[in-house]
């Protein structure tokens, strides 16, 4: 079935100019225009704005929708198959908010008991799971499934007061290391306190320490843009310096 640019608005319910829009940008072109000048568009169209459209509903931006969809190597089946996990993550988050509003109005109410520990799960386990969708990929193939479970378990089970401590310790890390980084030097006293301070953060998730994981993550710090953007958006250069000042305090700097 094929549908002029009106049609196609109506029935995906986005705006003719949001199409005419994806039209100029290259990331929808109708599959032809007919004699009187209107945008016709085919069944493969409508699939692409369907896939288009999940990727927006997910927060995704045009760009990297474009650059995904342009791959040679795009299969739309894993691509769907990808969506789906991420949308049943996100069911499973939206659920578990819901019921922790639930109990505690009837907690607020008198007629149950609610713990600290309960309060708090919704919020622990999204942070799990956001952490699980940006950086899960290659923290696994890192550090093996076993690992991270055991990792994402700990921080699941943390009461209030350990939360508290494990998110004031994760700033103390940051400010610490700006401080640090003033110093010029990752073998000083404040960097090495850094590195002490990241190793006392980690155990708040990590159900075992070694020298050669903290300087492996150290490493991934650098070696992957992602962290590296989220301890350079301050000032950059702080994530090679704390990659530095952990080698230095493990001893892997040789």
């Amino acid at each position: 079935m094929e549908y002029t640019i009106q049609k196609l608005s109506q029935l995906a319910g986005v705006s003719t100019r949001t199409l005419r829009y994806y039209d100029e940008i290259g990331i929808l072109k109708p599959a032809r225009i007919n004699s009187s000048g209107y945008r016709i568009y085919g069944q493969k169209e409508v699939d692409l704005l369907q896939q288009i459209m999940i990727y927006r509903e997910m927060g995704v931006n045009l760009d990297t929708i474009k650059e995904s969809l342009d791959s040679k190597d795009f299969d739309e089946t894993e691509a769907l198959k990808d969506h789906l996990e991420k949308l049943l993550m996100q069911r499973q988050q939206l659920d578990l908010l819901i019921e922790n509003v639930r109990k505690t109005m009837e907690y607020k109410k008198g007629l149950i008991k609610m713990n600290d520990k309960e309060k708090f799960n919704g919020f622990k386990k999204k942070l799990v799971e956001e952490n699980e969708q940006k950086y899960g990929k290659e923290i696994r193939e890192k550090y093996g499934n076993e690992t991270v479970d055991k990792s994402n378990q700990k921080m699941l089970n943390m009461t209030q007061e350990q939360y508290t401590e494990f998110e004031k310790l994760g700033q103390e890390v940051l400010t610490t290391l700006e401080a640090a980084f003033a110093t010029g030097d990752p073998a000083g006293e404040l960097a090495l306190k850094t590195a002490e301070l990241h190793r006392q953060w980690l155990s708040f998730t990590w159900s075992s320490y070694s020298k050669e994981a903290h300087a492996g993550l150290a490493q991934m710090y650098v070696e992957d843009e992602r962290f590296t953007a989220y301890y350079d958006k301050k000032q950059p250069g702080l994530a090679a310096f704390l990659r530095d000042s952990i080698l230095v305090y493990t001893g892997k700097n040789a």
